[in-house]
């Protein structure tokens, strides 16, 4: 199964500009043919969907902000998961070589994150639907709050999700930690 989003389906001129610099990266690397490159596409890290400055989740409030709508995906890898799967893509024989290799610890949509924080909670979640003009919005006010970028990037939903069925981890078998797995294990319903 073929993977298509990433940088790349996000495009230039997102409401992160960031973005357009890790595409110039890319531009470059494909201009040339003298050094052998891999991109690892990882998603997101599962851990900053907790982050309060992000505000998707508010754990002192129990709730959930979903960026879009409650339909819109995101990918995340774990640290530790990007670390074993980049060594593993490396490891590889015949080697991999000039190509973006897609992995994902989970892919789920916000709904399935305010259910995931309900039962690794224990109790019911405030949920909050920041739809894109709400986003882009705000990001309007303050053009230069990276995390408002980020959030209106995500929102969008384009080249920040990929199906885990395609990545080089499921094809290979290769375990990773879902979301649901990454909350059972670092919170709890006494947090």
């Amino acid at each position: 199964m073929a993977v298509r989003r990433d940088y790349d389906a996000i495009g230039r001129g997102s409401p992160q500009d960031l973005f357009d610099e890790q595409l110039d990266v890319r531009d470059m690397l494909r201009a040339q043919s003298t050094t052998e490159w891999v991109i690892v596409s990882t998603g997101m890290f599962v851990s900053f969907l907790f982050e309060p400055d992000f505000g998707v989740v508010d754990l002192t409030t129990n709730t959930v902000n979903a960026l879009g709508s409650w339909d819109t995906e995101v990918t995340v890898t774990t640290a530790e998961d990007i670390g074993v799967l980049t060594a593993e893509i490396i490891q590889t024989q015949p080697p991999i070589a000039n190509q973006v290799v897609y992995v994902a610890g989970d892919t789920i949509t916000y709904r399935e994150l305010a259910d995931i924080l309900e039962r690794t909670r224990g109790a019911q979640v405030i949920r909050n639907e920041w739809t894109v003009a709400h986003l882009l919005d705000e990001l309007e006010r303050n053009p230069g709050d990276s995390l408002r970028k980020y959030r209106a990037v995500f929102a969008l939903g384009r080249g920040v999700a990929w199906p885990k069925a395609g990545t080089f981890n499921a094809i290979r078998g290769i375990p990773t930690t879902t979301a649901e797995e990454w909350a059972r294990k670092y919170l709890s319903a006494t947090e």
